[in-house]
């Protein structure tokens, strides 16, 4: 998980979004540089926006399944194809199925107990969430005991704050509702999206770290 949000950084977060457009949104989020897809388990048609994200994008995209919060929704994400799993938190019956089935898995994580049980689990990238509510050095806080941690960020991101998340430490962050402007998606102006994602995209390469 690790290698894989340094080397994209961004994650386009998909939460009940209607099917009518979501190949357009997502043709332009992959037009505009996003590699890294989740798709929240609690919206409507997850299941199958995931295996559709693998049908038509193949292994040249890495899709998560979100808000797995029960095993039924483990086992619906795994059986669609879902890359790893995220969570909002720590439990331990999510760890144990991630680690039993071998999927990677982003826990959300807002304590140093938190992040000591992920640690039992052996692992050490970590979804700070919400990132937004959080005082901008927490991740400094966390990171000075719990050395060889890593956190991507996701709560509260934008594209106009994502840079600074990564000037701060993070090695990633996901953005969901706030990717676009809910003008460009509900008017399908997707020419328009594709440049904006590509836009945020570049300004994220452009942090060094």
């Amino acid at each position: 998980m690790e290698q894989l949000f340094r080397t994209y950084k961004l994650c386009a977060v998909f939460r009940d979004t209607p099917q009518e457009y979501f190949p357009d949104y997502v043709q332009a989020a992959y037009d505009g540089g996003v590699r890294i897809f989740e798709v929240a388990m609690n919206g409507a048609g997850a299941a199958a926006q995931i295996s559709y994200l693998h049908d038509t994008y193949g292994d040249s995209v890495h899709v998560g399944a979100g808000t797995s919060i029960t095993l039924e929704r483990c086992r619906d994400a795994k059986a669609a194809g879902a890359d790893f799993l995220l969570t909002p938190s720590t439990s331990r019956t999510i760890l144990d199925f991630a680690a039993e089935n071998s999927m990677p898995i982003l826990p959300g994580v807002m304590s140093p107990t938190d992040v000591s049980v992920c640690l039992e689990y052996g692992i050490k990238t970590l979804k700070l969430f919400p990132a937004g509510d959080l005082p901008p050095h927490f991740i400094k806080s966390l990171k000075g005991p719990f050395d060889g941690t890593e956190y991507v960020a996701v709560g509260g991101v934008r594209p106009d704050n994502a840079p600074e998340f990564l000037r701060r430490g993070f090695i990633g962050v996901g953005i969901g509702g706030n990717l676009l402007p809910k003008e460009v998606v509900q008017g399908r102006r997707w020419d328009e999206a594709r440049t904006l994602i590509g836009q945020l995209a570049d300004s994220m390469n452009a942090v060094e770290g």
